[in-house]
């Protein structure tokens, strides 16, 4: 009997220090309440698991703990907050959101992705290609750093022939960007290419200019995440072909426009949408002038392996020799992301 009278009171003293989350729908949950982003609420509930729950379906929230508060000017402040009506609370009123960059921010780290995609065929014809894609970058309050490489391999043949290469391409890309304010920041990007198929054994890329960080993870309840940056600079390009010793020069000098566009729909959460695009027009011959962009998707498959959709194209509007002025590539892949 004195068991039972322990264990009872233990379950009621557990019930009593227990956060109670009060839907709008009039149904509530018990557990351990988290951190707050992205609108949503991270709680631990005792039947469901660990959920995430919209702050607009949230009538209260009995516990009131500390976050940080990430500032639009990037300062920091800890503060007790509690969510009634749907909306965030601290002290006796309403957070005043305006000025609120974000609630609870990730902590700074890495995250990158790989991706991989692979095709081979073998009897009267013969075929193999392959592409190899991977990022790495981070954030930090004032800097950002984002790594770029990309393999692309293809040959084709007949059996008893010799095989044909028709793609062999190396991308590797670098860049920093420092924020002098809010939303605008400085950068400095180092790139290097080769492809046989242009008869390009090297082209080095050195570049400087500004950007305007436009959305940054920002969230609307209606629609999702956006990001949307543009950006205008000078390169200093130096090219290397491997026939065509006519086309060889010192380097010249291009002006760039560049933009990236991401967005992750509130109804898919797992999806990604995203736009790159950049033009770089020679300042002493304009209608000389290197372009490339894409637009793809990723979506999460299990775990943190996704799929990897998405097409390329690339233009040079004075290729060296016969060679042709646009290239399209069409990849579908399987990644890992962290």
């Amino acid at each position: 009997m004195k068991t039972s009278l322990l264990i009872g009171a233990a379950l009621v003293a557990g019930a009593a220090f227990a956060d109670k989350v009060t839907l709008k729908s009039g149904s509530f949950l018990t557990g351990e309440a988290g951190l707050v982003q992205e609108g949503k609420l991270l709680f631990k509930s005792d039947d469901l698991g660990e959920i995430k729950i919209d702050l607009a379906n949230i009538k209260s929230l009995d516990a009131a703990k500390s976050h940080v508060l990430l500032y639009k000017d990037d300062s920091k402040a800890e503060k007790i907050l509690t969510v009634k009506d749907g909306a965030l609370w601290s002290g006796d009123g309403p957070l005043d959101m305006s000025n609120v960059k974000a609630t609870d921010p990730a902590p700074e780290t890495w995250h990158g992705n790989v991706n991989v995609a692979f095709n081979a065929a073998r009897g009267n014809a013969y075929e193999t290609s392959a592409a190899v894609l991977a990022n790495v970058n981070r954030r930090w309050e004032k800097d950002r750093l984002n790594a770029d490489f990309a393999y692309y391999f293809a040959e084709n043949g007949q059996v008893g022939n010799e095989t044909q290469k028709t793609a062999d391409r190396w991308d590797i890309e670098g860049k920093h960007d420092h924020f002098w304010l809010t939303k605008v920041y400085s950068y400095e990007n180092l790139k290097w290419e080769r492809d046989m198929m242009q008869d390009l054994r090297a082209r080095y890329r050195v570049g400087l200019g500004g950007g305007y960080q436009w959305l940054e993870n920002e969230v609307f309840e209606s629609t999702g995440k956006w990001n949307f940056n543009q950006e205008l600079g000078v390169n200093w390009i130096k090219e290397e072909f491997e026939d065509n010793e006519d086309a060889k020069k010192d380097g010249f000098c291009a002006l760039r426009y560049g933009h990236h566009f991401g967005y992750i729909p509130k109804w898919a959460e797992n999806l990604e949408l995203f736009h790159t695009f950049e033009i770089l027009p020679q300042v002493d011959e304009w209608e000389k002038f290197l372009a490339k962009g894409d637009v793809g998707l990723t979506t999460k498959l299990i775990y943190d392996f996704d799929l990897l959709a998405k097409i390329e194209w690339e233009y040079n509007s004075k290729p060296s020799g016969d060679r042709k002025k646009e290239d399209l590539r069409y990849i579908v892949g399987l990644g890992y992301k962290w």
